[in-house]
């Protein structure tokens, strides 16, 4: 493509298209960009007209596709043709920096990612001059450009926070730091000089401020990996500084928005950020510093108001005193029983309160409000933050702490009591102040499991919990009643069956509440409670103990999704199936009226399918009405068919994609007799031909994933479906299947938690494990926390970690065994970040596995019920895991004793990192994994560094 007018015209009318709403018109658009995008010339197009368009659109346009053009295409990789011209390689690193420094903001951060990828593939070996070129910059003067260069840095740099210790890192950050460090110091410096000279000017001060930010946020990467020398000398130029600007109040600064945090509120975030970073990685060197930081940030804490701009930096500031009270370091500072008060008093209490933003969100955004209180996303918010301080302080002060709330609780309550209209919300704040104490451990499928011995549950659901549950009036205090239905969810585990018998009817009624919170927490409750197990493996609650309530339950189930806010709420229709699944026989006498319901529904949701969880779980409804009818009378299949048909024809019809894989089964697989030899023929073909099924039947891949699909839905035949999706791991390149990976592990995690069977983990576990040995460790854990932020180590402290010792089989074992010495060994992100708590645990958990017995036990089949009915289906597991061919082993000869493997890992990862390995290991691994470990080293002839 020449670089010409004719082009540019043609480039402008494509991009445009592509910001069409009408898909006819924009995907053919894309699918010509697509088309061109290998040309020579083609990104530099898009860098003339993001540079010199007139149209503003058309230039933001051009900066997304150059940005995307680049993250698809610019590594190169081994055996595979070079995406991106030479020449055009070239002239993109001669003219991006200029171009980014000179652009408007928009388009500078679209620019300033693109650069951040091309550095991680180029710099330095291929790119030495880019921070030189950067660097020099910060002379012009100008903040708009300056800020470009930090906006860029960061971009480049903040990998460091993530990335594995080795030679090229250490080599790679000495060269930024020789380069960058002493000028982005002195930036620092003349920063916060300029702050003070232009004390008056609020444009000044905003421009500058933003610089500063950026600045510590630099700083928090520079430090990560390790305490750089520089830093270390220059410690009291920063962290003066850093102090300094905690206590600053600029009067010019403050905004009046409430809700969005202002430059000062972000800066002082990042500050409390980079102090928590040294007083838990450099806690020697940050000694001298640390009481005035704990004083300065305790004081921010009982300054700061209770508007919303300022929770980010309040859960920060909170969060530091946590991760301080927790270390044996730092003990004595908080010993003190008036210390502890004043903690309680004038920190945790005050951020627990409910305010009138939450009270807004509870009526008014009530999804959000759920996703943060129910599903866990409120990481950074002060309740969340106050309840990790509760946690990290009852580590040492768990008689003091318990008793200092103990107090506050009932005055609370006694408060609340005086005038229940007025003082509800001291109620809530109890509520809250309870379960922060009494949560010392908790899973998604028991609640919480560990509790805090000197707070009665029981007394407390009995005195102040119940009351609110049988309030005659389900619309009066709607925040106490879910604060009461949440009491009752999370503590399941703890509180006697009667207490949750007497709370299933309560619950019920509470579906009929006005509030989308309320009549939601009442639909999770009821699911969560008709998962629990008996002593004996049946549900707790049996659908006898249901007779009394079963009508009342469906038809105020059903009548939720009328109320205003649920028409598609994936809550209360879980709720539903894990319903009929508990109920079973005893919904046949409704099944008329609910199917037609059902299937009303379907045909709505059908014409924009927005919700997949809800859809999910509305076919598996579906599913269980006809399996449960069908099994008691067989002649109603017509009737179904009657009902189901023309909805499934409309789907078929308007090529609804997302239900067509609930529609559309092929018959051939429908047999049941049919899907093992069939499996087996498309893993001939892969290990045969894989390669020319990529090269000239790549069109046959998406059929080849919906057959998976199909197969791990189902509990008769999952792992067949992993025996598949093992040989296209196994044989396919990697290229043809790039796209596809991020949705097979979402299949695979919805599954997993829809129905967590003892086969379907154990296939799971190989399967994970393959994929690391095929694609490394480093990758496995980038698409995990890709699909949802911190799910790698959902992954592995939840499935992995306990659950490996169920794995059997010879070469099960050894890739679950060589895979795992990859995640514990060249996954950077176990080392340096939150995973690394899980570091010793995982290790343990793999000695396990070469030592232990297997564990056969099955435990409860918790999730979704099958949706087939097989009569034959044993749960035992007799070689499933991989490929179905006992005598194959996919790693072969290149590892012979994975014992042998680990110690060569493990001391090839002391060398990269001395002194850390022995240190973790000795603290963290028990005195008989110690031993076994000892025997590996000596096999191998290796020791630790």
């Amino acid at each position: 493509m020449e670089l010409n007018d004719g082009n540019l015209q043609t480039l402008t009318e494509f991009l445009r298209k592509t910001l069409d709403p009408d898909p006819a018109v924009r995907r053919p658009a894309e699918k010509f960009l697509e088309s061109v995008e290998g040309n020579q010339n083609y990104p530099l197009l898009l860098l003339t007209l993001l540079e010199k368009s007139q149209d503003n659109v058309i230039r933001v346009c051009a900066a997304v596709t150059f940005k995307n053009y680049i993250k698809r295409n610019w590594r190169i990789v081994e055996d595979e043709p070079n995406k991106v011209s030479n020449p055009d390689r070239t002239a993109i690193k001669a003219n991006i920096i200029n171009l980014m420094l000179t652009s408007p903001e928009q388009i500078q951060k679209q620019l300033s990612d693109a650069i951040s990828i091309i550095g991680r593939e180029d710099f330095p070996q291929k790119w030495p001059d880019l921070l030189t070129e950067m660097v020099t910059r910060f002379r012009s003067g100008d903040f708009h450009i300056i800020n470009g260069v930090l906006r860029t840095a960061h971009s480049l740099f903040k990998r460091y926070r993530h990335e594995f210790k080795s030679n090229e890192l250490w080599t790679e950050i000495k060269l930024v730091l020789d380069t960058f460090a002493p000028p982005l110091t002195e930036l620092f410096k003349a920063t916060i000089d300029l702050c003070q000279t232009h004390a008056t000017d609020v444009n000044a001060l905003k421009v500058l401020f933003s610089s500063l930010i950026l600045i510590c946020k630099l700083f928090y990467s520079l430090n990560f990996q390790d305490l750089p020398e520089f830093f270390e000398d220059n410690m009291e130029t920063w962290m003066t500084n850093f102090h300094a600007l905690l206590t600053l109040d600029n009067k010019l600064l403050q905004t009046d928005d409430e809700e969005e945090a202002g430059l000062l509120e972000l800066l002082k975030s990042q500050i409390c950020d980079n102090a928590a970073l040294y007083a838990q990685k450099y806690d020697e060197e940050f000694q001298p510093y640390l009481p005035s930081f704990v004083t300065a940030i305790w004081s921010l804490l009982v300054s700061t108001g209770q508007e919303v701009k300022y929770d980010l930096l309040v859960s920060n500031a909170i969060q530091f005193l946590a991760s301080v009270c927790e270390r044996t370091h730092y003990k004595q500072l908080f010993e003190d029983q008036n210390t502890l008060t004043s903690i309680c008093e004038k920190v945790i209490v005050p951020n627990m309160e409910f305010r009138s933003a939450d009270e807004e969100a509870f009526e008014d955004n009530s999804e959000e409000y759920i996703r943060r209180d129910l599903e866990g996303s409120d990481i950074d918010t002060r309740r969340r933050a106050a309840c990790d301080l509760v946690r990290g302080l009852c580590k040492f002060f768990e008689e003091p702490v318990t008793a200092i709330f103990s107090g506050y609780v009932n005055s609370m309550l006694t408060e609340y009591a005086k005038n229940p209209g007025q003082n509800w919300k001291h109620k809530d704040a109890a509520i809250y102040l309870v379960t922060s104490l009494a949560s010392k451990g908790q899973t998604q499928k028991h609640g919480i499991t560990q509790a805090n011995q000197l707070v009665n549950l029981n007394e407390f659901f009995v005195n102040h919990i119940l009351t609110d549950l049988k309030s005659p009036n389900v619309n009066e205090f709607p925040v106490l009643k879910a604060d009461a239905i949440k009491y009752v969810m999370i503590f399941r585990s703890q509180l006697p069956k009667e207490h949750l018998l007497q709370a299933v009817p309560l619950l019920i009624n509470h579906l009929q509440a006005e509030s989308t919170v309320e009549h939601t927490y009442a639909a999770h409750a009821l699911e969560r409670l008709f998962t629990m197990r008996g002593p004996s493996n049946t549900t707790l609650i049996s659908p006898a103990e249901m007779a009394p309530f079963t009508e009342q339950l469906l038809t105020n189930l059903f009548k939720a999704l009328a109320l205003p806010g649920s028409a598609e709420n994936e809550y209360i229709m879980k709720a539903i199936m894990r319903s009929f699944s508990l109920l079973q026989d005893s919904i046949v006498p409704y099944i008329p009226t609910l199917i037609a319901q059902l299937t009303h529904k379907l045909l709505l949701v059908s014409k924009n399918p927005s919700k997949p969880h809800f859809n999910h779980y509305l076919f598996e409804s579906l599913c269980l009405s006809i399996r449960i009818t069908c099994k008691a009378n067989p002649a109603t299949v017509g009737s179904f068919e009657d009902a189901l048909f023309p909805v499934f024809t409309e789907i078929l019809q308007n090529d609804v994609q997302e239900f067509l894989p609930y529609v559309f089964q092929p018959v051939l697989w429908e047999r049941t007799g049919n899907i093992p030899p069939l499996v087996r023929l498309l893993q001939a073909f892969l290990e045969k031909g894989a390669s020319s099924i990529s090269s000239s039947a790549a069109d046959k891949i998406p059929g080849l994933l919906g057959v998976f699909q199909k197969l791990i839905a189902s509990k008769a035949n999952d792992h067949q479906g992993f025996y598949l999706i093992n040989s296209i791991i196994e044989y396919m390149p990697p290229e043809p299947i790039i796209q596809y990976r991020k949705q097979i592990f979402i299949l695979l995690f919805q599954r997993l938690q829809s129905s967590k069977t003892t086969k379907f983990i154990k296939s799971f576990l190989v399967f994970v494990n393959l994929y690391c040995v095929k694609y490394g460790a480093i990758a496995l854990q980038e698409i995990f926390d890709d699909i949802q932020p911190k799910m790698f180590g959902m992954v592995l402290e939840k499935i992995i970690i306990p659950e490996i010792q169920k794995v059997s089989g010879t070469i099960e074992k050894k890739i679950c065994a060589v895979g795992i010495t990859k995640v514990l060994t060249e996954c950077p992100a176990m080392m340096d970040t939150e995973y690394t708590k899980l570091w010793a645990p995982l290790l343990q958990a793999l000695i396990g596995l070469f030592e232990l017995p297997e564990d056969d036990s099955v435990p409860d089949d918790e999730h979704f019920i099958d949706i087939e009915d097989t009569p034959g289906y044993q749960t035992a597991f007799s070689q499933l895991a991989f490929a179905g061919k006992k005598e194959h082993d996919p790693i072969g000869e290149a590892v012979g004793n994975p014992k042998i493997l680990l110690a060569q890992s493990l001391h090839k990862l002391s060398t990269a990192c001395p002194g850390r390995v022995p240190s973790m290991l000795s603290t963290s691994l028990n005195a008989e994994g110690l031993q076994f470990l000892q025997g590996y080293f000596q096999v191998a002839n290796v020791q630790l560094v």
